[in-house]
């Protein structure tokens, strides 16, 4: 049932400035909480008619059970109810949900005091568009963006929003010129195979304590930081000479005794590694090594299993990221090589590398833990096109010496 009415205007007879206008209620169904009827109130039309015409729009929702009655709730509000049950999620680490609350607090610039039903498309576009125009980078942007979808698809599936405004949104990404595409800057850093025999060298020749079994470990395995952070001596089989890959280390404050053990990045990043018997030998080496330190510390010592801890300050306790990007920082600038390289880069090295012996694309993805990676792909398909060429040139030569 409708109900149709206007407030009496309060002028009482002068010319009307109180805004007096049509309104309706509308029955909207049970309240399941308290079995009561639930109505709904709309005012501000004009005329009657206005009133009806509106009233109908909503009678129409209801009879095809589309109708959703809109949260007042602030963006704000509303993400941070998002992120408190996407955080009790079983299955969401805890480096995803701080990287989450980074991403709303990028968005909070934008919305944080608007309705949530108030946000509309061309806004979050420009809100997207503000923050490249703010130089953040292209990964902040996608990121800020990917939750900005996941609060209000929620919305939209919890009933309390009718349309999601970042349908249809995009990211804008910068525009490329000849000058990038000549020089392939969207391909990451690597080391070239002599560079990196070089690196190597410096790490044997002039590096800290356990740089050399560090680094060599990285370049031969293509694991990430926090995967070789994580590893325990268990997780070595001398015997079958493989690396089995089931954690990763976080420790946002770089406090060393508040880190965390994590499961890997993603499903994929599971995995077992082969290891050649250079590799293993200097583990070994460095095995014995570590006994001996584990002895002279024994009464302090951390004895959590990691095979790259701290010796003279927190003897056990694992080394954490910072620490090896600082000390590959140290060895490039002793090598002479690009200072802007980082532990991260010898994964695409040993991506490159492996390419350039032949090894196929999917088996360098399943080593390096990636179900669908473009940066790999990348830098095997830069790799790959190069050794083509190479084939082509030793043809021509062949023919030419006939």
């Amino acid at each position: 049932m409708t109900y149709y009415y206007k407030p009496r205007c309060k002028c009482k007879g002068k010319k009307c400035s109180c805004g007096a206008s049509w309104a309706y209620i509308e029955d909207i169904g049970i309240d399941p909480k308290t079995g009561k009827r639930k109505q709904k109130k709309k005012s501000g039309f004009r005329t009657k008619k206005e009133a009806e015409a509106a009233a109908a729009i909503l009678k129409n929702e209801i009879n095809q059970g589309i109708y959703v009655e809109e949260t007042n709730l602030t963006f704000e509000e509303f993400a941070y109810e998002w992120l408190s049950t996407y955080e009790v999620k079983g299955n969401v680490k805890e480096s995803t949900v701080r990287i989450r609350k980074h991403e709303i607090k990028r968005l909070l610039d934008y919305f944080a005091k608007l309705r949530l039903k108030s946000i509309t498309r061309p806004q979050y576009q420009d809100a997207l568009n503000e923050l490249k125009k703010r130089g953040y980078a292209q990964n902040t942007i996608e990121g800020a963006n990917r939750t900005g979808r996941m609060i209000f698809k929620k919305a939209v599936e919890l009933g309390v929003l009718k349309k999601d405004p970042t349908e249809f949104t995009y990211v804008p990404k910068n525009k490329k010129t000849i000058k990038d595409l000549e020089e392939k800057k969207d391909l990451p850093n690597y080391l070239e195979k002599q560079e990196l025999k070089h690196f190597l060298d410096i790490a044997k020749k002039m590096g800290l304590n356990q740089d050399y079994i560090i680094f060599l470990l990285l370049a031969y395995t293509g694991i990430r930081t926090g995967e070789l952070c994580s590893l325990k001596w268990k997780d070595i089989n001398m015997e079958e000479q493989t690396i089995s890959i089931s954690k990763t280390y976080y420790n946002p404050t770089n406090n060393r005794k508040e880190y965390k053990l994590l499961t890997p990045k993603t499903d994929t990043s599971a995995r077992i590694i082969d290891i050649d018997e250079s590799v293993i030998s200097e583990l070994i080496k460095h095995k014995s090594y570590q006994n001996k330190v584990i002895m002279k510390y024994r009464d302090v010592y951390h004895n959590e299993d990691f095979v790259f801890a701290g010796i003279d300050e927190l003897p056990g306790y694992p080394f954490y990221i910072k620490k090896i990007e600082n000390r590959m920082r140290r060895l490039l600038k002793l090598a002479g090589l690009n200072t802007e390289l980082t532990p991260h880069s010898l994964r695409h090295t040993h991506t490159s590398l492996l390419a350039e012996a032949g090894v196929s694309l999917p088996q360098i993805m399943e080593r390096l833990g990636h179900k669908n990676e473009d940066t790999t792909k990348n830098v095997y398909l830069h790799v790959t096109k190069e050794m083509k060429k190479e084939a082509s040139k030793k043809f021509k030569e062949l023919m030419e010496n006939l």
